[in-house]
C-alpha cells in the first residue's frame, strides 16, 4: 500500500511538473510580438540581426545581418513585406571574394535616391581594418558594388582605431551625414563620429569628409557600459533624432535617443533607455539592440531591433510602435 502511494504521488508529480512547464511555454510564447522575425538559413537556428527597413518599388523591404552555418561568414539577408509584419525571405547579398568584403558584410543602412536603392554596409572579420561599403540596385535584390569600396573609414587618432561600422546615411539641411561607430585606439570603447558630403554626391570615397572633434556620442551613462553604436536617424520638424544601441550585445544592449539641430552635437533625450531588454522569461530577455527608425506609408512610426533570450544562440527582429509629443518619440501602448 506504501509503495502504491508513493507511485500515484510521483505520477501526480510528474503530471503536475509537465503542466507547469506547458504553461510556462504557453505564458513565453504569448509575450512574443507580432513581428517576430529570424532568418531560417540556418534551420535550427533563427538568426536575424541589425535590420534596416525601407520603402522601394512599392513594398516594405527589410535588410539584416545573417550569419552562415559556421559563424565563419556574415551576409546580408533580404526580405519584403506589405505590411511591415510579416516578412518573405527574398534572398542574399553576400562578399564578394577576393575584396576587402572577403571575409563577410554586415550592418546594413539604406536610402533611395533618383529612384536608385542604395546600400551602406560594413565588412565582417578585419578588426581595426572593417570599413564602410556602397552598393546600389535598381530592383532591391541585385546589387551593383561602387567601384572605390571602401568608401569610409576615419583616420587613426587619438580617439579612432581606425574603423568604421554600422553605417547610417541620412540627408539632412542640405547634406549627407554619414554616421559609424568606430573603437578608441586600445580597442575597448565604442563611439559616434559622422562624416559629411554635398547633397549631389555620389557617396563615392571621394564623396565624404571626416568631421573633426570626434566622438560625437561616446558611452557616459551606466546602461551604455562602454559602447554607443548602430545610429538610426529620422527628422521630425526641426530636429534630427538619433536612434543608438547602448552597451555590447546581450549585456544587455538597449536602446536610447539623442537629438540634435545640425547634425553633429546631440543632447540625450533622458538618461535611462527609451527601449529597454524584456523581462525575466520574455522573447528578448538578453537585450533590444540594434534600432532603426522608420516612417511608414501610411504616417506611422516603427522602432525595428533585434533582440533574444538566450544570450545570442538565437536572434529575433522585431518592431514597436512609436508616437510624437512636444518633448520627442514616445512609446506607443
Amino acid at each position: 500500500m506504501k509503495i502504491e502511494i508513493q507511485l500515484k504521488q510521483k505520477t501526480l508529480l510528474f503530471f503536475l511538473l509537465l503542466f507547469l512547464c506547458t504553461l510556462k511555454e504557453e505564458t513565453v510564447f504569448a509575450q512574443k510580438p507580432e513581428m517576430h522575425y529570424g532568418d531560417l538559413d540556418i534551420p535550427t537556428r533563427p538568426y536575424a540581426k541589425d535590420p534596416y527597413v525601407i520603402y522601394f518599388q512599392g513594398t516594405y523591404w527589410m535588410y539584416y545581418s545573417v550569419p552562415g552555418a559556421q559563424f565563419k561568414e556574415w551576409y546580408i539577408g533580404i526580405a519584403n513585406s506589405t505590411d511591415l509584419t510579416h516578412w518573405e525571405k527574398k534572398g542574399n547579398l553576400k562578399g564578394q571574394k577576393g575584396t576587402v568584403e572577403e571575409k563577410g558584410i554586415c550592418a546594413p543602412g539604406a536610402l533611395v535616391k533618383d529612384g536608385v536603392l542604395h546600400l551602406f554596409y560594413q565588412t565582417y572579420g578585419n578588426g581595426k581594418l572593417d570599413a564602410i561599403c556602397h552598393a546600389f540596385s535598381t530592383n532591391g535584390i541585385d546589387f551593383e558594388r561602387d567601384a572605390t569600396n571602401p568608401i569610409f573609414r576615419p583616420k587613426i587618432s587619438d580617439w579612432s582605431c581606425g574603423r568604421a561600422i554600422d553605417a547610417e546615411v541620412v540627408a539632412y539641411k542640405n547634406n549627407y551625414f554619414l554616421y559609424y561607430a568606430t573603437r578608441d585606439p586600445d580597442y575597448k570603447i565604442q563611439q559616434q563620429g559622422v562624416a559629411v558630403a554635398p547633397i549631389t554626391a555620389n557617396f563615392d570615397r571621394n564623396s565624404w569628409s571626416e568631421v573633426p572633434n570626434m566622438p560625437m556620442l561616446k558611452p557616459e551613462l551606466a546602461w551604455e557600459k562602454k559602447c554607443i553604436e548602430a545610429a538610426s536617424c529620422i527628422q521630425k520638424g526641426k530636429y534630427l533624432y538619433m536612434f543608438y544601441a547602448g552597451a555590447y550585445n546581450n549585456e544587455p544592449q538597449q536602446i536610447g535617443v539623442a537629438r540634435s539641430v545640425d547634425g553633429i552635437h546631440w543632447k540625450r533625450m533622458s538618461e535611462e533607455p527609451f527601449l529597454t531588454n524584456g523581462e525575466a522569461g520574455t522573447w528578448n530577455e538578453s537585450e533590444s539592440g540594434h534600432p532603426n527608425v522608420f516612417k511608414a506609408q501610411d504616417g506611422r512610426y516603427y522602432l525595428f531591433f533585434q533582440g533574444n533570450n538566450d544570450k545570442g544562440k538565437t536572434w529575433y527582429l522585431s518592431k514597436v510602435e512609436i508616437g510624437w509629443n512636444k518633448k520627442g518619440p514616445y512609446l506607443k501602448k
